[in-house]
């Protein structure tokens, strides 16, 4: 188990993330965050799972804070999609 500043990790990240431990990393002495290596890089699918659907709650508040409707965020996508695919000469 390692600790480090948020200073060190923004310094040091690179060589922190080698680790094969858990770091801590600690903003004026309290946790600010903890960085847990995978060993063979894949996540669990439970993990992925809550993962999802932390993030998709996360996203809906903040839509519904702007007041963005679903369906113009699908819309965007939509065209982007078609830009980009045209961009690189497919249908």
């Amino acid at each position: 188990m390692e600790f480090h500043t948020v200073r060190e990790f923004r310094d040091k990240a690179t060589s922190i993330l080698r680790s094969t431990e858990p770091v801590f990393i600690t903003r004026r002495g309290k946790l600010a965050g903890v960085y847990m290596p995978v060993a063979d890089g894949e996540l669990p699918l439970d993990l992925k799972r809550q993962l999802f659907g932390v993030l998709a709650e996360q996203i809906r508040q903040e839509r519904e804070e702007k007041g963005v409707p679903e369906t113009e965020i699908l819309d965007d996508f939509n065209t982007w999609q078609k830009e980009r695919r045209a961009a690189r000469g497919r249908r």
